[in-house]
């Protein structure tokens, strides 16, 4: 789950065959980064196994931030069925990603709603 991506054009295609991609944009030296992961990766874990959560070190990778338009971090960006639904950056409420997140993910994934 907690995979690391190195190449853009991965990206574009997990984007495209899945229907629920959380990217998670990061760098080594952002304190917001480092103690929101934990919190996210527990979240994905607990209440949306189906997401495919993904990390991408914005320092390492400087060219995912221009095709992505990331310009900060942490950003977090979320995918529906190709489509981005949800785009948080700085300082980012768990709560708030939840609250984004449960709806179209219960449409997709639910079939009793």
């Amino acid at each position: 789950m907690e995979k690391e991506l190195q190449r853009i054009d991965e990206t574009i295609e997990l984007i495209q065959h899945e229907p629920a991609v959380l990217l998670y944009f990061y760098n080594d030296h952002c304190v917001p980064c480092l103690s929101l992961r934990p919190k996210v990766i527990d979240l994905v874990r607990a209440k949306y196994q189906n997401i495919k959560l993904r990390f991408i070190n914005s320092e390492k990778h400087p060219e995912f931030s221009s095709e992505f338009g990331v310009y900060e971090n942490p950003v977090l960006i979320l995918f529906f069925d190709g489509k981005e639904s949800y785009r948080g950056s700085k300082y980012i409420s768990v709560a708030e990603l939840e609250n984004k997140i449960k709806r179209p993910y219960d449409i997709i994934f639910n079939d009793d709603v």
